[in-house]
């Protein structure tokens, strides 16, 4: 019976394979081999992946269940080093020659059958493959530490340096002589009390981008604002507790980035969700369609007690310059109650917690439904807990916007 190949063509586009023969070489040599051993090839794979882990290549797995199937019992491959990296997946291959499902592997070399001693050989090369492979994983990690040691830290620097290619013991970071004077100014800005966004409309204003000529979005700047690598240490790898103090020059001094950090601290307001704000995401802004926001002011008076404001404004997600004005709490309640009826004219279709709600208000109230909405409505609106006006807000089916501090019906 005659054997039928699959040939698999692999090169991983990791840099520790920069070298091997390319996928379109790798086919020509063994096709050329086949017409030559008059070799029946059936199907012809192909795949960019590593083989250092172990089933995590999609074609070559696709390729084992379809020995596993029958669809063919044989491999034609370049180099056993193509086919495993890892030992689970040398292990799978020994696998199907031991049930009699794969028959032969031939590479440009060498050809292993289904006996022990092949088996053995095939084996041992695969084992070598992955013993480069772990070798080649200490030593990276240890010339990355060697770099380090010696100042470098072994990735891309942040916005504000270049690399200039090798230079002694590591690589030569330079100075960005065109961003350097504004990421400096950043910190100087963070350091006054200046928030993310101001900082990020002034680099927009002065035309300050990313390498890739984009805006910097406001998570980058913070994350700028939190680098050490600007004043001159780093750490590496992340989150190790591994600190390196830095060849590169500094932008800034360690005493300007420790005032950025405290001035990035947001003091504590109290336990998480103890201020509700039960119009946010209710209201949309009229400008820009973005939902609105709560936020609580607190302002000492001068007898020396504190008063507190509520303002609803733009959250702004939508175009983070919008220039829609905010409005106070207690002109929405107004407005949300002179709207009332307008909001709210099938009383039919309240929910059942809402309507039993007014029922009893007419109830203690002695009066019609429709007195007793009135009066429940303003009981909610101006003293209620936050669940029953939250509650009354599901009963309202308008799409409401603000514009120019007034609640319009749209």
């Amino acid at each position: 019976m005659e054997v039928k190949y699959c040939l698999y063509a692999r090169k991983s586009t990791e840099q520790d394979e920069r070298q091997a023969m390319s996928i379109g070489s790798q086919i020509k040599e063994m096709s050329d081999l086949a017409n030559r051993e008059q070799l029946q090839i059936v199907t012809v794979k192909q795949e960019s992946f590593s083989a250092k882990n172990s089933a995590a290549r999609p074609i070559f797995n696709e390729m084992l269940n379809e020995i596993r199937e029958g669809l063919y019992d044989a491999i034609l491959t370049w180099a056993p080093d193509r086919l495993a990296r890892n030992a689970g997946d040398l292990g799978s291959l020994v696998d199907l020659m031991d049930v009699g499902k794969l028959q032969k592997i031939r590479t440009f070399g060498q050809s292993f059958e289904n006996n022990p001693n092949e088996k053995f050989l095939l084996m041992i090369l695969g084992s070598q493959a992955k013993l480069e492979n772990d070798n080649r994983s200490i030593n990276v990690k240890r010339g990355m530490r060697a770099k380090c040691e010696t100042g470098w830290r072994p990735s891309l620097p942040p916005l504000g340096y270049f690399t200039r290619g090798a230079s002694g013991n590591g690589r030569d970071v330079i100075v960005d002589e065109e961003r350097a004077p504004y990421i400096k100014q950043m910190f100087e800005l963070s350091a006054s009390g200046k928030s993310g966004r101001y900082i990020q409309r002034w680099l927009e204003s002065n035309n300050v981008l990313t390498r890739g000529d984009k805006k910097i979005p406001l998570s980058a700047i913070y994350r700028m604002l939190k680098n050490p690598y600007y004043y001159g240490e780093f750490e590496y790898p992340k989150d190790s507790g591994k600190w390196y103090q830095g060849k590169h020059e500094p932008l800034i001094t360690k005493v300007l980035f420790d005032e950025v950090q405290k001035a990035l601290i947001v003091p504590p307001k109290g336990k998480w969700g103890a201020k509700d704000f039960p119009f946010k995401g209710f209201i949309k802004c009229y400008s820009c369609g973005s939902s609105l926001v709560g936020e609580q002011k607190l302002r000492k008076r001068k007898d020396g007690t504190t008063r507190e404001h509520i303002y609803y404004h733009c959250s702004r997600q939508i175009n983070r310059n919008c220039k829609e004005l905010f409005a106070r709490e207690s002109d929405i309640i107004d407005q949300l109650y002179a709207m009332r009826h307008e909001l709210m004219p099938n009383k039919d279709m309240f929910e059942p917690g809402f309507r039993k709600a007014i029922e009893r208000t007419a109830d203690i109230s002695d009066t019609t439904f429709k007195k007793a909405f009135d009066i429940y409505i303003k009981y909610v609106l101006y003293k209620g807990t936050n669940f029953e006006q939250t509650q009354l807000v599901r009963n309202i089916n308008s799409r409401l916007v603000l514009h120019e501090r007034v609640i319009q019906n749209i």
